[in-house]
């Protein structure tokens, strides 16, 4: 008996873990397709297919739904008409997934408050969605938005602060 229950143990140990495998696995799918299609391509009719329709994406300040995150997206490729946002690393992790990507595009037009420069940017992110019945429901996400705003000529390159020329000054002294 206590053989017999060890096995039946074993077995649903086993089964779990594989079941708890293919489901990250298919959350990482979503979210490389998320990625391609409609963060790269702007596919956007797919959020309807993506996203639950109470996602919510968590802000440092505040919180945002899925129109408005919509709104966003579309705004990016409306400054970046040519943005590519390639899907680096994945990690999964129960309902979660892990995105470390690079973006890149031209920015050529105006969107998101930025005006159009002409100038290509190079960006890396981390995205970590929450994916709840093969949609994803939350999104925290973080990228250097001061180097974008640098590689865009948008903010002085020049050291910043008296304190470094100062320090220069008093060198040649």
């Amino acid at each position: 008996m206590k053989i017999l229950t060890a096995v039946i143990n074993c077995a649903f140990l086993l089964t779990s873990i594989a079941y708890a495998s293919s489901l990250q696995e298919q959350n990482k799918a979503l979210a490389t397709r998320a990625f391609e299609e409609l963060l790269s391509r702007g596919q956007f009719e797919l959020a309807e297919q993506l996203y639950a329709k109470d996602f919510v994406n968590h802000g440092i300040h505040r919180d945002i739904g899925l129109q408005e995150d919509q709104e966003a997206l579309r705004g990016w490729h409306q400054a970046f008409p040519d943005i590519a946002v390639v899907p680096k690393k994945l990690i999964a992790e129960g309902d979660l997934v892990v995105v470390y990507w690079v973006a890149r595009g031209t920015n050529t037009g105006t969107g998101n408050g930025l005006p159009a420069t002409g100038k290509q940017v190079e960006q890396a992110g981390i995205t970590i969605w929450r994916i709840v019945g093969g949609k994803i429901k939350e999104e925290w996400s973080a990228f250097d938005q001061l180097s974008m705003m640098k590689q865009l000529g948008l903010l002085d390159q020049k050291p910043s602060g008296a304190g470094d020329a100062d320090a220069t000054d008093k060198k040649k002294e």
